[in-house]
């Protein structure tokens, strides 16, 4: 048990600090501040078991590996130490520090690292205590134009300005790799659109600041920005990550791009990140690998000495097939050693993963000499390496078929130095065009763009539909070894690339640990609970298993899925307006990240991380006029005219950065603390405005108090947790304080306007009803479920909880309590979770009943009669055979969502 006083709880929280700031700013309501929850009495809570997520103990770490724990309520204070061991009682070095925090200042999400050279163990147990410490601690100094990160095994200098974001990586005092730098080129024109002359460009790019944000002892952050130059023009503006841990080989990268050209003339043909790599030894004792599909690997040397007329000994071409320095040549067969020069010394390779089903494997003498395909398959797991018996560089990229077309390059290897690169779009394919699809089709007035709507369900306008300031980010892993791999070794590394290992709690440590809100682990306990969860698992199953079925891979594409199926043509419609890509709409990111909470399944952490990777980079805006906005669904991730905030919202950012600590997801997070600025720029509901042109006020603005306030209160909600700017925890009571003083609460019409400096609502003061389906469904409920139950504020959980309980009910109890009728609304079932949150709050066993009755009716979802079952459709009907299922991505989700809070809430009154 940990006992820490109140005055040292309060002292270091940001729950504190933000308080007085509420009650500097503002009121409850009009001018009485905020009162302070008791606080309780902090109890321990260890041990935490944690095993890997995929299963079996992995072999290699991509790098190390970091991974969040959420506590109780007044488990920890902020400063805890913590304690690792493995399941046999081993210690194994871990660096801990706080992700986010209670009210109280007490630990709500802690972060811990190891390093993938720490015992290895299928289990491990997590408690407060002492770590044990490095054998060689991690170090960290900037000194004059470097910073320098020594793991004990690997030293990597980084430049802190110019060319080269890392200058060195040494091992043992040896150079292993120099010169990493980030490039990339354009193109002025499509090749596909018959140009006869193309103008192409190289950058590189070009350090502007370099920030140390850990420093040991076990793991390491290096964040290096800056913009890709060449001369005075400098665009596509980067953020990188390099992370090291104690003790190990390996740098693990995670690369961000920002786009900001002009998508008609700048066409990207090549992106990537190249380390120079010193060659040493003889032709024949350098060795080139690349990881093929499964366990394969492609094994070869610069100059190989196998199959050929004359044998230099069965010794030798064993020690080159297997990376090991071959016997001295004076003990060769004379007739090889006398001919060596005759044998072709091939110095440049290419592994091609042009598309997702297929790779071919190239190499050449050098430059101005043809290609010779050297072998192909299928989906390569990303890795190559080059170098010698005394050392090399392999590096890699995650999800790199998935992410195509990407390319492993090596040029240069029978030299002195060798060329390695990761590729992440490849040179060798055509270049990244990202124009607006069609030409507008006359669509150049708000009533024809209305029209199109109706049609297709794009909501066209000329110009809306830019990439500019759209992201893209990719993680890779450099390991600087000592001598080549054994096909074991690498097979073992290309493995961690492709899938790096993640340890987890387990469902029922984070569910007790009171996090995200109103979910349970899966419960099969009666006939009726395990029928729905054998339905919850279908449309998991049937969704996740879309993506491959139907190719859903690709650089900009990779981690979303389709909106609305086309049972005519058997496909998604992936060319129908708003009907194409999901973006998020209905909340697709928080279903599956509740399905991974709830059964820790990792085919569903997996799904949900590459979502939230998508997502959270490729369909929101980080630069320019719609900066902080996401894009509704479309055929383009950016081609709907509607800029919103309920596509951007933090909240299904929350989940990806507290069980990873992964900074790029806390960074997307902060980025929107003041995304209801956007409002001062569009108008959300420009198309339809019948009173004058759009003149925003900032203390009057026109933020909509569900579906708008949702999203932003996602963003003050982490920026609060993680102990950030004071504002957010102001504009996130204040907004919940005004909102639920209005006189209908959340469903008041009229002229509510939101202050930008406070996050005040005012409006009416008779009651107005004005409510719509969609109003809560992009994460409204989950957010103020969170919220009541982090602060003592009876007005606004007494308004929320009217709110849940009127919205299915009679039009008689709706107009009793808001003086009108709601009228015909939508998505009855999904709003069952509504009714299930207040079932629970009032005690109100009638109302348990009704949400299960909703979840039956299945309004606007899945009834209780849907069939949950695929159909196999093959032959001429179809491109390829696919499973087909009356499912749509966002029922699905809503379905999901409320399945599982009502499983939650009101479970024991399933029957």
């Amino acid at each position: 048990m940990v006992h820490i006083s109140r005055r040292a709880v309060l002292a270091s929280s940001a729950g504190a600090t933000a308080a007085a700031v509420l009650a500097s700013a503002g009121s409850r309501a009009h001018g009485e501040p905020a009162r302070q929850a008791a606080l309780p009495e902090l109890t321990g809570h260890d041990p935490v078991d944690l095993r890997w997520l995929e299963g079996d103990a992995p072999a290699e770490l991509a790098a190390g590996t970091t991974w969040g724990v959420p506590w109780p309520r007044g488990s920890f204070a902020p400063d805890q130490e913590f304690l690792l061991a493995t399941d046999s009682g081993e210690q194994v070095p871990v660096q801990s520090w706080p992700t986010g925090r209670w009210p109280d200042g007490s630990v709500k999400w802690t972060a811990h690292a190891i390093s993938g050279a720490a015992p290895r163990a299928a289990g491990y147990g997590l408690r407060s205590g002492s770590p044990a410490a490095p054998d060689t601690p991690l170090t960290v100094r900037t000194r004059g134009a470097e910073t320098t990160v020594n793991t004990g095994v690997i030293e990597v200098a980084f430049g802190r300005t110019g060319e080269q974001v890392v200058t060195s990586v040494r091992r043992g005092g040896t150079i292993v790799a120099k010169s990493g730098r980030l490039v990339a080129s354009r193109q002025d024109k499509p090749a596909t659109d018959g140009a006869a002359v193309v103008r192409t460009e190289s950058f590189t790019g070009v350090v502007e600041s370099v920030h140390v944000e850990q420093d040991g002892p076990v793991r390491a952050v290096i964040k290096v920005e800056g913009k890709h130059r060449k001369g005075r023009h400098a665009w596509l503006p980067f953020v990188v990550r390099f992370y090291l841990y104690a003790g190990s080989d390996a740098i693990r990268v995670v690369h961000t791009f920002l786009f900001d050209g002009n998508e008609g003339r700048d066409f990207i043909n090549g992106l990537g990140v190249q380390f120079t790599v010193p060659m040493r030894g003889a032709l024949h004792d350098r060795h080139v690998r690349f990881a093929g599909e499964g366990d394969g690997v492609l094994a070869e040397a610069v100059r190989g000495i196998t199959g050929l007329r004359r044998d230099p000994g069965e010794e030798v071409r064993r020690a080159q097939c297997e990376g090991r320095a071959t016997p001295d040549p004076a003990t060769w067969d004379a007739r090889v050693t006398s001919r060596l020069r005759y044998i072709p010394a091939f110095g440049d390779y290419s592994l091609r993963q042009l598309n997702a089903h297929g790779f071919e494997i190239h190499k050449r003498t050098g430059p101005g000499r043809s290609w010779v395909r050297a072998d192909g398959g299928g989906r390569s797991r990303g890795l190559a390496y080059v170098g010698s018996p005394s050392g090399g560089l392999a590096f890699g990229m995650r999800n790199f078929w998935q992410l195509h077309p990407t390319e492993l390059e090596i040029t240069g290897a029978s030299g002195d130095e060798a060329q390695a690169a990761v590729w992440m779009w490849s040179p060798r394919a055509e270049a990244m065009d990202l124009r607006f699809y069609h030409d507008g089709l006359g669509q150049d007035t708000y009533p024809e763009q209305l029209e199109g709507l109706e049609i297709t369900y794009e909501d066209y306008e000329p110009g809306f539909g830019t990439p500019y300031g759209v992201a893209r980010t990719t993680e890779m892993t450099f390991w600087a070894l000592e001598a080549t791999p054994t096909a074991e070794r690498f097979t073992a590394l290309a493995a961690a690339n492709a899938t790096p290992p993640l340890l987890a709690s387990n469902p029922e440590h984070n569910h007790a640990a009171g996090v995200f809100g109103s979910w349970a682990p899966a419960d099969r306990s009666t006939p009726a609970k395990a029928e729905l969860e054998d339905k919850l698992d279908a449309v998991h199953r049937f969704h996740r298993e879309q993506v491959d079925q139907r190719s859903w891979y690709g650089f900009w594409d990779y981690g979303d899925i389709m909106h609305t199926y086309d049972a005519d043509r058997h496909v998604w419609r992936y060319d129908v307006g708003g009907y194409a890509w999901d973006n998020s709409e209905l909340s697709t990111d928080l279903w599956l990240w509740y399905h991974y909470l709830r059964t820790g399944d990792a085919r569903a952490f997996r799904f949900a991380e590459a979502m939230t990777r998508h997502t959270g980079e490729v369909d929101v805006y980080h630069l320019g006029r719609y900066r902080g906005l996401g894009t509704r669904h479309g055929v383009m991730h950016w081609a709907d005219s509607a800029k919103q905030v309920r596509i951007s919202n933090a909240g299904y950012r929350r989940f990806h950065y507290f069980l990873t600590a992964d900074e790029r997801a806390g960074d997307l997070m902060h980025e929107l603390l003041d995304s209801d600025r956007s409002f001062l720029v569009l108008d959300p509901i420009r198309k339809i405005r019948e009173d004058g042109p759009y003149d925003p006020r900032p203390e009057a603005l026109p933020v909509g108090i569900t579906t708008d306030w949702g999203a932003l209160a996602g963003a003050w909600l982490a920026e609060w947790e993680r102990g950030g700017d004071p504002i957010a925890h102001t504009k996130l009571i204040n907004g919940a304080r005004t909102v639920a003083a209005l006189p209908n609460g959340w469903v008041q019409g009229g002229n509510v306007t939101y202050n930008l400096a406070d996050g005040t609502f005012t409006g009416p003061a008779e009651k107005i009803v004005a409510v719509g389906s969609l109003g809560s469904v992009f994460g409204l409920m989950e957010i103020m479920t969170e919220l009541i139950g982090l602060v003592d504020e009876p007005e606004v959980k007494a308004a929320w909880v009217s709110f849940c309980r009127l919205y299915n009910a009679t039009e008689e109890e709706q107009r009793e309590a808001t003086g009108a009728g709601w009228g015909s609304l939508n998505l009855r079932q999904a709003y069952a979770r509504a009714t299930a949150y207040a079932a629970k709050q009032l005690e109100d066993e009638a109302l348990a009943q009704r949400a299960w009755k909703e979840i039956r009716t299945g309004h606007a979802g899945y009834p209780e009669d849907h069939s949950f079952t695929s159909e196999r459709i093959e032959g001429p009907a179809v491109l390829n055979p696919v499973d087909e299922a009356g499912f749509s991505a966002n029922a699905t989700a809503q379905f999901g969502l409320a399945a599982i809070q009502c499983l939650a809430l009101v479970g024991e009154h399933l029957d």
